[in-house]
């Protein structure tokens, strides 16, 4: 279905709302059983009747997100505005929340429940969830209830929800997936029966996405079975935490030059790498893990102040989940806390993939490096001595791991 096909159905469903009708985008059969609506909130006493009777979603996003007083939130595609409403409720007097919908008729409904809720910390904008009317890292949380599984460019949907988050911003999502393997008749007949008319994601794509996008502590709960492999879920996710003026965010080809250039400036030092010059971008980025790398970039110039990336040490498919990382920083921005925040979100990116364990060799003189991966769980596991020639001097390395707490790992 098509994306002025979907905006013409829910607006047709808004109107009837409008008139004091109940509403539902699936069967009634359907949506009783699947928990949708008002049915999936735990704590949505005090809200208008009509904002009650408008809830198409398939969980309750507001409690996902852990919303806190005095932020700022903003719901994609927020219908009849009961998530609007209820974490206005959360974040108070002082935070702010943005329902964004594409339906003018929406918009209107979800304009009068807040007033009949007198909630004056709201406002709803007319948008596409592909192209937040927002700027930059403008809020501190997104929420979204059953709609990303409506749009025809989820990737798109992701990345503007990254776009437009605070470092440390969180997304909490409640939507319906499928299982990875699920058979895609099946699949589709399920989607249909619950009105996922633009087709779900399943986990792993999802996860992917995710990850693609930027996000790190990518959870996804299952929390209803519709049958033939589909289910309701919530989907959590962070945009990593760093300092004022900065963001983490996935290394880009255009960030080829400044990458090597803070490269060449570490090798320069003598205790960075065996290495005394930096790789063409073909080699380093051959070398490198497609996804596990990253950049902290200034966000009013752009500018690239430390990268992290992993390289797999063996093509063996017993070692799938090691790798080896590279990090990083400008030599102006060193003591800073830069290094710190890029070390902890790649370790959280790697959990994410599914990495039991990140190695690495230190130079003994690198005190700095040393102290910065012991303090985020790294340990010592062996000195390999006089292992290599570096500038005419035979040089000791000490081998550092970290092993992943996680169960299974």
């Amino acid at each position: 279905m098509a994306h002025e096909e979907i905006v013409e159905r829910y607006s047709g469903l808004a109107r009837a709302a409008l008139a004091g009708e109940a509403v539902v985008d699936c069967g009634a059969d359907a949506f009783a059983r699947g928990c949708f609506g008002a049915a999936g909130y735990d704590d949505a006493a005090g809200l208008p009747e009509g904002a009650l009777r408008a809830g198409l979603g398939c969980g309750d996003p507001v409690a996902a997100a852990e919303l806190r007083a005095g932020e700022t939130v903003l719901d994609l595609g927020s219908g009849g505005g009961l998530d609007v409403l209820l974490s206005a409720r959360r974040v108070g007097p002082t935070g702010r929340v943005y329902g964004l919908d594409a339906s003018a008729e929406m918009l209107e409904l979800a304009r009068r429940n807040a007033a009949h809720a007198d909630a004056t910390n709201v406002e709803f904008l007319q948008g596409t969830i592909e192209d937040i009317p927002l700027p930059d890292r403008s809020v501190d949380a997104a929420i979204s209830n059953c709609v990303v599984n409506l749009s025809e460019d989820k990737a798109a949907v992701l990345a503007e929800a990254f776009r437009v988050l605070r470092p440390g911003g969180r997304l909490g999502v409640s939507d319906v997936v499928t299982d990875d393997d699920v058979d895609p008749v099946r699949r589709a007949a399920a989607e249909a029966r619950i009105g996922c008319v633009a087709g779900a994601l399943a986990v792993g794509e999802y996860r992917c996405l995710l990850a693609a996008a930027g996000f790190t502590g990518v959870d996804i709960t299952l929390t209803a079975d519709h049958g033939d492999g589909v289910h309701s879920a919530v989907v959590r996710a962070a945009k990593p935490a760093i300092g004022p003026g900065l963001e983490i965010r996935p290394m880009r080809e255009a960030d080829a030059a400044q990458v090597l250039a803070i490269y060449q400036a570490g090798l320069d030092t003598g205790q960075a790498s065996f290495e005394t010059m930096a790789p063409s971008w073909e080699d380093f980025s051959s070398g490198k893990l497609t996804h596990l790398r990253y950049v902290a970039a200034d966000t009013a110039t752009g500018d690239v102040v430390g990268w992290v990336a992993a390289s797999p040490v063996s093509a063996r498919c017993v070692y799938a989940g090691v790798v080896e990382h590279s990090i990083y920083v400008h030599p102006g921005c060193q003591a800073h806390g830069v290094g710190r925040a890029l070390l902890t979100a790649f370790i959280t990116a790697s959990e994410d993939a599914g990495i039991w364990t990140i190695q690495s060799g230190v130079f003994p003189e690198n005190t700095a490096s040393l102290r910065l991966h012991q303090a985020l769980g790294f340990r010592v596991v062996g000195i390999r001595e006089r292992i290599g020639c570096h500038r005419g001097t035979w040089r000791d390395v000490m081998l550092l791991e970290r092993r992943s707490p996680l169960p299974g790992r």
